[in-house]
């Protein structure tokens, strides 16, 4: 597997376009990987996941797949450096029960609820309090391997941050709206193959649309 960090270049136009549409912003993703058999989507046969961080000049942009990119294909200008791909390997074969690390993961945190008004219809909703938010990812470590630590303050060791929506469209269909937040904190590996998966193939849903990319590192006083 591969991780690339693209130092995008905001000043593109073609960046600005993806920017505001975060389906254009996929196909520009999916541009650097090479097609697929019709009925197999691409995204998931080449195993990509993709996350947009912030910094304090612009956005960085995680992506992670099985198959190596070809980041030649991004328009002319999209990049503002060129781009930097390393194998996952020795992440993953890092990966061991017990061990702690830093984490950050961006996810489309959501819920089913049953309003009596759609007559036990379902509707996805968004965790919107702190508390739920966290509660949700406590909920997905016991599936993927991993718990979250308790801090000094005595609650979890992870810090929530809200992000604004990404929107966009397909052309014609119904708007895309992803709500989403950005977890970073700590957490300790329980199971290292169900944590292994995680990493593989992401945490959530919307992983098309840059949530579930779960990215680690050996935690600084390590």
């Amino acid at each position: 597997m591969f991780l690339t960090k693209l130092n995008v270049n905001v000043r593109s136009r073609e960046f600005r376009r993806d920017f505001a549409n975060i389906h254009d912003m996929h196909r520009t993703v999916m541009s650097a990987y090479p097609a697929v058999d019709a009925g197999i989507p691409a995204r998931q046969a080449h195993g990509v996941l993709w996350r947009l961080d912030p910094t304090h000049s612009g956005y960085i942009q995680y992506t992670q797949s099985h198959t190596i990119p070809d980041w030649t294909r991004l328009p002319p200008g999209y990049l503002a450096t060129p781009a930097e791909v390393r194998p996952l390997q020795p992440v993953l074969d890092a990966i061991a029960p017990g061990r702690k690390l830093l984490f950050r993961i961006l996810a489309n945190a959501t819920q089913d609820i049953r309003p009596p008004e759609l007559r036990g219809a379902s509707r996805r909703v968004a965790h919107r309090s702190a508390e739920s938010q966290i509660n949700w990812l406590i909920g997905k470590g016991e599936r993927h391997g991993f718990v979250i630590p308790t801090g000094r303050d005595g609650k979890p060791d992870v810090a929530p941050s809200p992000v604004p929506n990404m929107t966009g469209d397909k052309g014609g269909t119904k708007p895309i709206t992803i709500g989403a937040v950005r977890f970073d904190g700590h957490l300790i590996i329980t199971d290292a193959q169900a944590f292994t998966d995680a990493v593989v193939t992401g945490i959530g849903r919307a992983r098309a649309y840059g949530c579930g990319l779960l990215t680690v590192a050996p935690p600084h006083n390590s």
